[in-house]
């Protein structure tokens, strides 16, 4: 017996992946808060991939005869190392910074939202290794932040397919990624009792969703068909940029002051412990001054650094950039008082 919460997982999943038909992807990020409220952080994924592996399964099913093989041998085999690739990166790099890049290059379909049909319509066949190269790039994003379907979705739209044909071979080149996906998260220990009941619920409401795509899908036209999809990738691009950016800056404060001086302006920015500040002064002009490493000085003004610093209870570095010239500053603390050097 379902109780209330597994219930609205159930119906918003049969909505949310009836919608990732239609606009290319988007389903995880209408599911995440629901799951989110229901399970571990860290298990969220791999629920996700439960659900997501059964939907492209099902739409295979669904519009096999429509599948472009074509496109599916070029694109899945550089697909597959590179998933293993991004999920391997994931202990090394903070997946949020791609995906503020990620919300850009999604938001920039905006102007395709109002152009003519006809334009719309407009088939683009690329060379079989650009299709590789874009499979290698899909594959890689996926195993690294976990989506794939709406970055990639302009492809798709622009490649000459039928929307019948851009649901079943996006199924058909996404499978195999997901598979990897899940058993990645399956050695990681990530699929608990309770994430494989919840991943099985999706994977109910994903297929029930893909076998009522057959009837959906012949009653829309190709331009609203395109139209929907650019629209969902810009929506999703805003999303994905506004809270990667709200976690940026809360995982990274950001200070910025501006104030006058003696002989001039200064504006500092000061974030991830790093100060930067861009400076003008009337006899000099204008200097962009950032903190620094004793490692990142140059041998010999390590050297003078050492001398100048001995004794001192801390030294501050800087690295000055002014107009045709290039200087450090060396600031030491010696029982509180402060002197500056410039090197």
């Amino acid at each position: 017996m379902l109780f209330l919460p597994e219930l609205l997982l159930f119906l918003g999943a049969i909505l949310a992946f009836s919608l990732s038909a239609v606009c290319g992807g988007g389903a995880g990020l209408l599911l995440l808060p629901l799951l989110g409220s229901m399970l571990p952080g860290a298990q969220v994924p791999a629920t996700l991939s439960v659900g997501t592996l059964s939907s492209s399964l099902s739409r295979i099913v669904a519009f096999w005869r429509r599948i472009r093989w074509d496109v599916v041998v070029w694109f899945v085999p550089p697909a597959l190392p590179a998933v293993w690739l991004g999920a391997r990166l994931l202990s090394y790099i903070n997946p949020l910074y791609l995906e503020l890049l990620m919300g850009l290059f999604l938001m920039a379909n905006l102007p395709l939202i109002f152009r003519p049909s006809a334009q719309l319509d407009t088939a683009r066949p690329l060379p079989k290794w650009v299709l590789s190269l874009i499979g290698l790039a899909a594959g890689f994003v996926s195993g690294l932040t976990g989506a794939v379907g709406l970055l990639f979705n302009r492809f798709y739209l622009r490649y000459g397919m039928a929307k019948e044909e851009i649901v079943a071979t996006r199924a058909a080149n996404e499978v195999l990624l997901h598979a990897v996906k899940l058993s990645l998260y399956a050695s990681f220990g990530l699929l608990t009792d309770r994430a494989l009941l919840l991943g099985g619920l999706v994977a109910g409401a994903a297929l029930l969703s893909s076998w009522s795509m057959k009837w959906l899908l012949p009653r829309l036209s190709e331009g609203l068909f395109r139209r929907i999809g650019y629209a969902a990738m810009v929506v999703s691009g805003l999303s994905l940029f506004t809270e990667a950016s709200a976690q940026v800056i809360g995982q990274n404060p950001v200070d910025l002051d501006f104030s006058p001086v003696a002989n001039g302006l200064t504006t500092q920015l000061q974030w991830r412990n790093n100060l930067f500040s861009l400076e003008f002064e009337y006899d000099e002009g204008f200097e962009f001054e950032h903190s620094i490493a004793f490692s990142e000085l140059p041998p010999d003004k390590q050297a003078m650094v050492r001398r100048l610093s001995k004794g001192a209870d801390h030294v501050f570095l800087e690295e000055v950039f002014g107009v045709g010239r290039h200087t450090y500053e060396v600031y030491t603390y010696r029982r509180g008082k402060l002197t500056k050097f410039d090197i």
